[in-house]
């Protein structure tokens, strides 16, 4: 468990899915983990088995956020959420949405925060046309990484 490659995850996906273990998975940043994280996780985690957590890497995470961005390296960010009790497995992805990976992994249910319309929700048709469900979870207000950014440039 914890951070692994796309080919060593394809491998433990397609066993979990023999033993008919239920798939989640969600995405982000995670540049700084915050309550809103946590939440997230949680709550995904209690949808399934076996949660799995796609990582923006520090180029797509430049590339969606701006200059100063992450300001946690992807190892540092992979290896917090992994150590957390509701992450089974990490993995990252380089592109600026994870499409290729969803497609790759077909969870049984792809979770994103309340915050993104179910049309925006990238990768939700392929979960939909593979028999699977996508849940939007509330955000805790306040809560962001963009939040906690601000407030330590106002100090």
């Amino acid at each position: 468990m914890g951070l692994v490659s796309l080919p060593a995850l394809r491998r433990i996906v397609r066993r979990l899915k023999k033993r008919r273990k239920k798939i989640v998975f969600t995405n982000g940043c995670f540049d700084l983990l915050h309550a809103g994280h946590i939440a997230l996780l949680r709550k995904a985690k209690s949808l399934g088995d076996v949660l799995i957590v796609g990582v923006n890497s520090d180029h797509s995470v430049r590339w969606l956020k701006g200059r100063g961005r992450p300001v946690v390296p992807q190892k540092d960010r992979a290896l917090i959420l992994s150590s957390l009790r509701d992450v089974d497995y990490v993995v990252f992805f380089s592109e600026p949405m994870p499409r290729a990976l969803i497609q790759t992994l077909s969870p049984d249910v792809l979770v994103k925060g309340a915050d993104y319309g179910k049309k925006e929700i990238v990768g939700a048709g392929w979960v939909f046309f593979n028999g699977g469900r996508v849940v939007r979870i509330p955000v805790v207000k306040g809560k962001s990484s963009s939040a906690l950014l601000r407030k330590l440039k106002s100090l």
